[in-house]
């Protein structure tokens, strides 16, 4: 990331919680020209962990970012001792989070949404809930319900964190890689996750949809975006070849070209 992240404390889930957040392509004084690009990381994302990706998609395509880390990531607010995730744990980041976050930064005008994988459902909730406050909505790897292949790679990424190091990996990137880990794990390995769905609230948007997903993505499979694509008929899919999970990094190139050109299209001069 260009430029060091900051916290903001909002009023969340009964008491004070610090959001980590960085804006980037927005030379400090300048007015924001067109809406702002949301980030929304990965189930075990951050700030950090975008690296420089949201600086050179918004060079690319001339918009400022915001990009911030959820309660229990990278140096937000860590989860409370034994806090465990419900089901509507993405909801709730949706519906309570995100506002209150553009709210505490004065941000009115409608945004552009980019998510990822968790990231990615949350911004489609966001733009089910909130269309007014919505540009268009940019999502890689979502999920709109939980497949098998996706519970397969959270277990062998649980016995990766326990034995294999990926505890050490997530370190540099989260105050606190337990909160982090252990939130997004308990939740997606829970029996009563396994019914977790979000369709009905994915035919209700109505605002630009562009979908991605990787044609080898470990945590899911082109079942996702196609059905966002039956349940929102004005939905864009780019199914990427030779990309994993990560279409930001492994088909950084496309990716970029794809959303410029959507944006360009939907968004006109403000894009």
């Amino acid at each position: 990331m260009s430029t060091r992240s900051q916290t903001l404390p909002i009023l969340w889930d009964g008491r004070e919680v610090d959001i980590e957040y960085t804006w980037v392509n927005r030379p400090e004084g300048a007015p924001a020209r067109g809406p702002v690009m949301v980030f929304l990381h990965e189930g075990l994302g951050s700030v950090a962990m975008w690296k420089q990706f949201p600086q050179a998609l918004c060079e690319a395509c001339g918009l400022p970012g915001l990009v911030y880390s959820r309660p229990a990531y990278g140096q937000s607010t860590p989860r409370r001792e034994n806090e465990q995730w419900r089901n509507d744990f993405m909801h709730r980041q949706a519906h309570e989070v995100l506002p209150a976050l553009l709210d505490a930064l004065n941000i009115t005008q409608p945004v552009v949404l980019f998510g990822h994988s968790d990231g990615a459902s949350i911004a489609l909730l966001f733009a089910a809930r909130f269309p007014q406050r919505v540009a268009a909505t940019l999502v890689a790897a979502p999920h709109i319900c939980v497949e098998d292949v996706a519970v397969r790679s959270i277990q062998a990424a649980r016995q990766a964190y326990l034995h294999q190091g990926l505890r050490d990996k997530l370190a540099p990137y989260h105050q606190s890689p337990d909160s982090a880990f252990w939130g997004w794990c308990g939740v997606w390995l829970s029996p009563a996750f396994a019914s977790w769905q979000i369709e009905t609230e994915v035919s209700t948007i109505r605002t630009p949809l562009l979908a991605m997903q990787g044609e080898q993505d470990e945590y899911g499979t082109m079942k996702q975006i196609r059905r966002i694509a039956e349940l929102a008929p004005q939905t864009r899919l780019l199914e990427l070849p030779n990309c994993g999970h990560s279409p930001h990094r492994d088909q950084m190139g496309l990716l970029t070209s794809a959303v410029t050109s959507f944006l360009q299209q939907h968004l006109g001069d403000l894009a």
